[in-house]
């Protein structure tokens, strides 16, 4: 009676494994190929975005011959920012400068902090319970009633913004990032266990990789929420940025501004959109490149 010895098991196992492996550069290249167009894609389609939306906003003001006092189509934007004095631009280049500050720490520390607190909850079960439905039920607070409150606590300055813009951003990164690590296959978390391997290091080498794609979808979706933020805490708080010069424009009844907001806005949240689906594909194809579009 022949036995074999466990050390020749695992080399045949892994000398059969490798032999079935496509080369890494051939893998690697393809998909790198797979993201390159993915991101190409990406871009026409924001620009696609772009095109059709200014299309059917000059169409609604022209077709429904709204009131010039009031609206403003986006060739009148495209008039007002030509011919526009050096101050105006001026002006306008600082607000948008402001309140894409405010909206990338915000989103910054939002997904920061929902990311932290989703990797809390998946190893404290009992923290995700104790916490999530008080998280919960603070979100359902509207945030204009909130905002004046954290501007008592924290002041009119940029830590209110960021918490502001922080907080629309938290709360939906939580809530799909914490569902995505749960959501991981049994069998891959069963095979770790087997080998041994401790629940930080299952989440870190499976879970997280395997979640990358609910992040990145959050983050889609939180962009433009943790701009909208900004706006308003701009608004209500700061008195500086687009928010802020949004609202003066519309008490002063300077509507070719304030539509020029809106038009800023409304791109670079299409932009941030982009822009985040451009970065998912270079992160999945680093880290879990069999989640990417196409893969096998």
């Amino acid at each position: 009676m022949s036995l074999v010895t466990p050390g020749s098991a695992i080399g045949d196992a892994l000398a059969t494994a490798t032999a079935s492996v496509p080369e890494p550069q051939a893998v690697g290249g393809s998909a790198w190929a797979r993201a390159a167009r993915k991101i190409l894609k990406t871009a026409l389609g924001a620009v696609a975005s772009i095109v059709v939306l200014c299309g059917l906003w000059q169409l609604l003001v022209s077709g429904f011959h709204l009131n010039k006092l009031f609206t403003r189509g986006p060739l009148d934007v495209w008039r007002y920012i030509n011919h526009a004095d050096g101050a105006e631009r001026h002006l306008l280049i600082e607000a948008t400068r402001t309140t894409a500050r405010d909206a990338a720490i915000g989103f910054a520390f939002g997904t920061g902090a929902a990311v932290l607190c989703a990797i809390v909850f998946n190893l404290k079960r009992g923290v995700e319970q104790a916490v999530m439905p008080v998280a919960m039920a603070l979100r359902s607070v509207p945030l204009v009633a909130m905002t004046p409150v954290i501007a008592l606590i924290f002041g009119r300055s940029l830590l209110s913004v960021t918490i502001i813009a922080g907080i629309v951003t938290f709360f939906p990164t939580l809530v799909n990032l914490s569902l995505a690590l749960r959501s991981v296959p049994a069998p891959s978390i069963d095979l770790m266990q087997a080998y041994g391997a401790s629940r930080a290091r299952t989440l870190w080498k499976v879970q997280l990789p395997s979640s990358l794609p609910s992040l990145f979808a959050s983050a889609r979706i939180a962009a433009p929420l943790a701009l909208i933020g900004a706006l308003l805490a701009e608004w209500l708080t700061t008195g500086r940025g687009l928010g802020y010069m949004m609202l003066s424009a519309v008490t002063t009844f300077e509507a070719d501004r304030m539509w020029t907001g809106v038009a800023i806005v409304t791109i670079s949240s299409i932009v941030l959109y982009s822009i985040i689906s451009g970065v998912e594909q270079i992160v999945l194809n680093r880290y879990a490149p069999e989640r990417l579009p196409g893969s096998s």
